[in-house]
């Protein structure tokens, strides 16, 4: 075995270590990055990369859309529009057998066109959703269950905060991966309401009717949400703006809605501003432990061994294509989605490539299956959230309750695989 496959083993044997005992996965990515790039090209130009990378990262105009989305995010959670969103959902299927767990799907779906992560979209949703639907009688695995599957939303449908960072690391139009997203992300909307009044919806109760007047003035209410969707998407969909100035101006217009509503002031504005500060640094400390990473990958030469060998192996583009996303699945029961999009798409990105598929439908595809991991045991991030909140509920009950959403999920990924043109008509009419 050559040394730099040796070092490559021990650098991958180290990282899952590390993660193991719990190192954060930027800074194991990092440690490790540094120590195999030092043995192999030497200790001066690894120490030059530790003292680059992190500035080159930060100062990237490129990548400031991910503190910029994750501030609208947070700026419209304390403007009380995702219950604003659940209202106005409830108030046209709410009369219906199945109709507020239908709602929380639709309220996910809105609060995931402003938000742009799962975990937040999951954890904003169990607070509002999970005591109507218990009112209402459904039982802890449902309510739980449709919840967890609605959060996995928010990492599909744009704007994307891990669609972005795949954009970043495989030098694609971030844009093109937002527009990219909405018509599977819609898709996924239809199949999970589907799945609510098919599977569980004979079981159900109904929720309460509204009014005509009610159901206007819910419905009413929704109008900032559709502002932000049509000066974020849709000024990217037109070209009128890239992502990055889309993500400064969704997250201006957020907190100006939110102060003419009198739902934020200039307190609640420096607390959005810390528990922004908080998450994107979060995120650029696994973004830069991953660059470090890839220029170790590299050097080993491990992404073009690997083509090379899945290209040996057979299997034809749509076996290795099948092999790559089950091994995502895999490692979602282990990593959260950020990290597996990090970690592996450096590594599998040129096997895609080699075999002919396009970038922009991979990302979408990769994500889709991201989501799996993100409600699939023995680590489903959405689940661990709900339950953090949600304590009187079991791990096990939310996995049950989860398992139709799994199915569905399935049965959407192969409907994508099979039918490219899905994904892809939309971008390829973009301005």
């Amino acid at each position: 075995m050559a040394e730099a496959d040796l070092v490559a083993l021990s650098g991958f044997a180290a990282l899952f270590v590390l993660m193991l005992i719990r190192v954060p996965i930027g800074v194991a990515m990092g440690l490790v990055g540094v120590g195999g790039f030092g043995l192999i090209a030497g200790w001066a130009p690894a120490l030059n990369l530790l003292a680059t990378s992190p500035l080159r990262t930060v100062t990237d105009f490129n990548l400031t859309l991910i503190p910029f989305f994750i501030l609208m995010g947070v700026l419209a959670t304390r403007s009380g529009m995702s219950r604003e969103l659940f209202r106005a959902a409830s108030a046209v299927t709410g009369s219906m057998k199945g109709g507020l767990g239908m709602a929380t799907i639709g309220a996910c779906a809105g609060f995931a066109a402003i938000c742009g992560s799962s975990v937040a979209t999951a954890a904003t949703m169990t607070n509002i959703a999970y005591p109507e639907m218990k009112r209402a009688g459904y039982g802890d695995d449902v309510a739980t269950g449709i919840i967890a599957a609605g959060g996995t939303l928010g990492i599909l449908i744009p704007p994307s905060v891990v669609l972005a960072i795949y954009g970043y690391i495989t030098e694609q139009d971030i844009g093109a991966l937002f527009i990219a997203g909405i018509v599977p992300g819609l898709l996924a909307v239809i199949m999970y309401l589907v799945t609510v009044r098919l599977w569980y919806g004979r079981h159900l109760p109904k929720g309460s009717a509204f009014s005509w007047r009610e159901a206007l003035a819910a419905m009413r209410d929704v109008w900032a949400i559709a502002l932000l969707f049509v000066a974020v998407i849709v000024s990217i969909y037109l070209g009128v703006v890239t992502a990055t100035e889309a993500a400064a101006v969704g997250a201006v217009l957020t907190g100006l809605i939110g102060f003419v509503r009198r739902r934020l002031d200039m307190r609640s504005l420096m607390e959005s501003l810390v528990e922004a500060l908080r998450t994107s640094v979060a995120v650029y400390t696994i973004l830069i432990g991953a660059i470090i990473f890839g220029y170790f990958l590299a050097v080993t030469q491990v992404p073009q061994k690997l083509t090379q060998t899945l290209v040996d192996l057979g299997l034809g583009a749509y076996g290795t294509l099948g092999f790559i996303l089950a091994l995502f699945v895999v490692m979602g029961c282990f990593l959260d989605a950020m990290a597996m999009i990090i970690l592996m798409v450096p590594i599998v990105y040129p096997v895609i490539i080699a075999l002919g598929f396009d970038p922009i439908w991979f990302g979408v595809i990769v994500v889709m299956t991201v989501e799996l991991g993100m409600i699939t045991p023995p680590v489903g991030m959405n689940v661990f959230v709900i339950k953090s909140i949600a304590r009187q509920v079991g791990l096990v009950q939310i996995f049950k309750g989860v398992l139709p959403f799994v199915v569905t999920d399935v049965l959407r990924l192969v409907l994508l695989v099979a039918f490219p043109a899905i994904v892809l008509f939309l971008p390829q009419t973009m301005g």
